[in-house]
């Protein structure tokens, strides 16, 4: 089953007083790329978090942010000592009185020593990590099934084009013969108009003829295109990565479809054959989604 590369995922995950949330959005990318927010006292982690990523997702641009509270409190400033808060506190009232500053003290102020009562140590932060990854699993299977979903709206969109391309293709080679039969009717009745004497150049308009009919003939385009619809509905249904090989085999089935077109004497044949071209094109832009 194929996979849409949009989506959105959240999780939620908690060990005793520890509460995770995890987002994660993709989006269209020709490769898997990561953008990860995660608290600090985990931010060392990481990289674990991007190889957990890579088992499950293959292609597309990740959004990833990571919450983690205690008690309520975001993780990142549950850390704030009350005590040293104070101790702070205190000191910039003493400096205050002793060089005789009458402005009042600001939070600004107060920021100014932040390192005195906020701690950044990323002491005892297994918990923190083992909260966050409960959440990312539980995100990353969100945005999964709803990748699937999509894929499987989009598989189901494909193969009906797909269906189109290929009765159409059917249609032009029943035509293609009888309209280069024709055509080299015309051909010859055009030289007997042109020739009094045709029989004495019969041999050589026949050769002519014979050259021709090989320059129109499309077998050979006929038989690959027919090859590659069998093998993108067969990737369709069982590759697990199939964007990249799917749009491969639409650039193939393009090329065909417009070697048919330069060779065709018909111009019912080339309304079909602009048909084709659209169906493709409709193809391809939906493929760019496809993991």
């Amino acid at each position: 089953m194929i996979s849409s590369m949009t989506g959105f995922g959240k999780g939620t995950a908690s060990i005793g007083s520890l509460v995770a949330e995890a987002e994660i959005k993709s989006f269209n990318s020709r490769f898997l790329d990561f953008s990860i927010r995660v608290p600090r006292k985990i931010a060392n982690r990481e990289f674990e978090i991007r190889n957990l990523i890579k088992k499950e997702i293959k292609r597309g641009k990740l959004n990833l942010t990571v919450k983690i509270k205690k008690e309520g409190i975001d993780e990142d400033f549950v850390s704030l000592s009350t005590t040293d808060l104070n101790n702070t506190l205190g000191l910039i009232k003493k400096i205050k009185d002793t060089a005789k500053i009458s402005d009042d003290i600001t939070l600004t102020h107060l920021l100014s020593f932040q390192n005195s009562f906020i701690n950044d140590e990323e002491n005892d932060s297994e918990d923190e990590f083992k909260v966050a990854i409960e959440a990312i699993k539980l995100a990353i299977a969100e945005l999964k099934k709803m990748r699937l979903e999509e894929g499987n709206e989009l598989a189901n969109d494909l193969r009906l084009r797909v269906s189109n391309i290929e009765k159409t293709t059917l249609k032009i080679e029943e035509q293609s013969r009888d309209s280069v039969d024709d055509y080299f009717g015309k051909l010859r009745d055009r030289a007997k108009q042109l020739t009094e004497d045709i029989v004495e150049y019969e041999d050589r308009l026949n050769a002519e003829l014979a050259l021709l009919a090989e320059k129109y003939d499309v077998t050979e385009e006929f038989v690959r295109l027919k090859s590659h619809i069998k093998l993108f509905l067969e990737t369709l249904n069982n590759s697990d990565e199939a964007g990249r090989r799917l749009n491969f085999i639409m650039q193939e089935m393009n090329r065909e479809v417009n070697t048919i077109n330069s060779k065709t004497v018909s111009t019912e044949i080339a309304h079909y054959g602009i048909y084709l071209k659209e169906e493709i094109e409709k193809i391809r832009e939906q493929i760019q989604n496809i993991e």
